[in-house]
């Protein structure tokens, strides 16, 4: 890669959970723009996964035997990541005297164990090819400072920012950089079943006075993927207009 081209990822594989929609759609969007072969991966397909994505897998993130099948056939077809972008999430917000058992197993299942899933399968792809590579887990300002009714998803999300700073740990010496994305709000599919007095109130902590919205989360994600972050690792970037300050 050119050093005067920072964001072409020609010859680059990148691998995007939850890239039916929202931020992981823009991320598979952005990547491709860029020259990259995009494996786009999402519980169920859809046309616009097809539109941009070298190769769609459907897939269900939280199962440990369907994610190392797929690694595996994908490493098979030439397809082994040099990048991976762990963004599937899901919500499921109660008080946490209403939570269930149920709901809180699902939020923990997909939003934490399915990242280490996938970076349990990846890494020792990427550790073969010997170019070493980035790993982006998408977080969120919540699991920085938690959330009223969202103990659930505010608990898997600082434990990924927890898994992220042990996996650059383990992964640094195989130049493997592994950072997280800490987005606020985000005008998403999944945000706008959110009352909206939540959305004001997430727009009033903003300091510049405007929700994201998915290519800023995808931006973020493409610097820290970049010979530009080539020294940022174990980091976490908080992508929320300062909502979080």
């Amino acid at each position: 890669m050119a050093s005067h081209e920072p964001f072409d990822f020609s010859g680059r594989v990148a691998w995007v959970t939850g890239a039916g929609r929202g931020i992981g759609l823009a991320v598979a969007k952005q990547f491709a723009a860029r020259g990259a072969r995009v494996v786009g991966i999402d519980v169920s397909a859809n046309d616009a996964m097809h539109a941009v994505c070298t190769r769609v897998v459907e897939l269900d993130v939280s199962g440990f035997t369907a994610v190392e099948r797929a690694a595996q056939e994908l490493a098979a077809g030439g397809l082994a990541p040099d990048i991976l972008v762990n963004n599937a999430g899901i919500a499921k917000d109660r008080v946490l005297w209403k939570l269930t058992e149920a709901d809180w197993n699902q939020v923990l299942d997909v939003n934490l164990k399915g990242a280490f899933n996938f970076l349990r399968h990846a890494a020792p792809l990427m550790r073969e090819t010997g170019r070493g590579g980035s790993i982006v887990n998408i977080s969120s300002i919540n699991g920085l400072r938690g959330k009223f009714g969202q103990t659930s998803y505010s608990a898997s999300k600082a434990g990924l920012i927890g898994l992220t700073k042990a996996a650059a740990r383990e992964l640094g010496r195989d130049a493997i950089r592994v950072n997280a994305v800490a987005p606020g709000m985000v005008m998403t599919d999944m945000t706008q079943g959110v009352p909206l007095e939540a959305r004001q109130a997430a727009l009033t902590e903003s300091l510049l006075g405007r929700l994201a919205h998915p290519d800023d989360v995808a931006n973020a994600v493409l610097f820290l993927s970049s010979p530009l972050a080539g020294h940022i690792t174990g980091q976490v970037l908080q992508v929320d207009g300062g909502q979080y300050l």
